[in-house]
């Protein structure tokens, strides 16, 4: 797990890297944590699939020593929205140190360095160290609701 000399990177998604985001699926489904994320299939062949992706839209993996702790992306250019919709996954054994609060604010810098003016998230009301850690970074939820989810929107 962690070690005091391990060192924190992120990284574009590319193929090379598809077999970290698998593994990092594989434990996200084993710990029960695809019931508050899934924005796609949490399989292999989707992380196959997204590392091969070329395009506007951004698709990160954090990475200590050779163990993928999160994933994040920005999606929704490459389908012609202005508003990219945000989303992060955490290692359940790199939950609690900083981690998504660092990929969120690398996610947001690179928001900004394309231009994007605005970011959104969808949450579940349960999550609620989510929702805490969202509000903390600025982000307010509308009255409005998408499949359950509290939907969230950040000014950059």
């Amino acid at each position: 797990m962690t070690q005091a000399s391990s060192i924190l990177e992120f990284r574009r998604l590319v193929p090379e890297l598809a077999p970290l985001l698998s593994e990092l699926f594989a434990e996200l489904n084993r710990s029960g944590d695809q019931a508050f994320f899934h924005p796609h299939p949490l399989t292999e062949g989707e992380a196959n699939r997204l590392a091969q992706l070329v395009g506007r839209d951004l698709y990160y993996i954090a990475v200590a020593d050779s163990t993928c702790v999160g994933y994040g992306f920005l999606r929704g250019w490459d389908a012609g929205y202005e508003i990219p919709s945000l989303g992060i996954a955490i290692h359940p054994g790199y939950q609690g140190l900083g981690i998504g609060r660092a990929l969120m604010h690398f996610l947001h810098a690179a928001a900004k360095l394309r231009g994007a003016r605005r970011i959104r998230l969808k949450v579940y009301p349960q999550n609620t160290r989510a929702v805490r850690l969202y509000e903390e970074l600025g982000y307010r939820f509308d009255r409005s609701r998408e499949n359950e989810q509290l939907v969230g929107y950040l000014d950059l």
